[in-house]
């Protein structure tokens, strides 16, 4: 075999780690949760750092990648995936990443490494000395399973960013739906940012618009055409608009226009709302963590 180990170039790879992932997922282990859209969206994430993508890892096969290790969104975290065959080289790619991905704070570096409960990496993070720290269920909800359909709260109605796409009220949606805080920044850069991704569907984006004009709840949406999944996120409502429904009808909107792309079944989040909705459990995420 001929394989090598090189960084990541962020406009040269990008597309090339999407088409790997893609062929590279599976419903047994669910590729280490770095899947093709979990990947793009978190290129476009404000808090993304763009500068140190350099530091990821590419493992190539006569030129054909085979293996990846990189960061969702900074160093001090790490994802790996190897393709079928090449699990060996899962003890090399620890190591690189350990080397390039881990956080130095006053001399100490620490690194998370995230997998499944089926990826198979307790043996060697055990015995390199990593600690599990945190497991949260993978959830999916087959669509088979009939969607649950809730009626709209009267003055609200639902939109696609298609029919309407305004930066500043997405902005405040998302900033008070994550709880930032009553009073949003002005960071719209950070929001026409998150629709630049080739894969970002403003079609696909719902929005629950209430009767004051401002978006109350917001469900983006992501199609994985090739593998026939759809993938949410984010998910955020403001705060004086909950508990009455408008995520569930968000996602299920979201959901539901998925399908003409083909999903059978959407990637859902770790919540209670996800249980009560239907979501199947279908796996852990697990979080291993090594102090040095």
């Amino acid at each position: 075999m001929s394989v090598k180990c090189r960084r990541y170039k962020l406009l040269g790879d990008f597309e090339k780690v999407c088409c790997f992932l893609a062929d590279q997922y599976n419903t047994v282990d669910f590729n280490g949760y770095l899947m093709q859209p979990f990947f793009e969206y978190a290129h476009t994430h404000p808090a993304f750092n763009h500068k140190l993508t350099h530091r990821f890892g590419i493992w190539e096969d006569n030129d054909t990648i085979i293996g990846v290790a990189c960061y969702e969104m900074d160093v001090g975290e790490c994802l790996l995936s190897a393709k079928k065959g090449y699990e060996y080289l899962f003890n090399e790619m620890l190591l690189y990443a350990e080397k390039e991905l881990s956080a130095l704070d006053k001399g100490k570096h620490s690194l998370r490494i995230m997998t499944t409960d089926r990826q198979n990496l307790d043996n060697i993070l055990l015995s390199n000395g990593y600690k599990k720290i945190h497991s949260e269920p993978i959830t999916i909800f087959p669509y088979e399973k009939g969607f649950n359909e809730k009626k709209l709260p009267d003055g609200f109605s639902v939109i696609s960013l298609d029919e309407e796409n305004d930066f500043k009220k997405i902005n405040a949606c998302l900033f008070k739906g994550f709880d930032h805080g009553p009073i949003p920044d002005d960071d719209i850069d950070c929001r026409m940012l998150m629709q630049s991704s080739p894969r970002f569907r403003k079609d696909l984006t719902t929005i629950i618009k209430a009767p004051n004009g401002e978006y109350a709840c917001f469900a983006g949406m992501w199609v994985e055409q090739q593998n026939k999944y759809a993938y949410l996120e984010p998910l955020a409502t403001v705060p004086e608009y909950r508990r009455m429904g408008l995520a569930a009808i968000a996602l299920t909107e979201a959901m539901k226009k998925s399908i003409k792309d083909g999903a059978a079944y959407c990637f859902g989040g770790t919540g209670e709302f996800y249980h009560i909705y239907g979501f199947d459990t279908v796996g852990y995420r697990d979080i291993w963590e090594r102090l040095w």
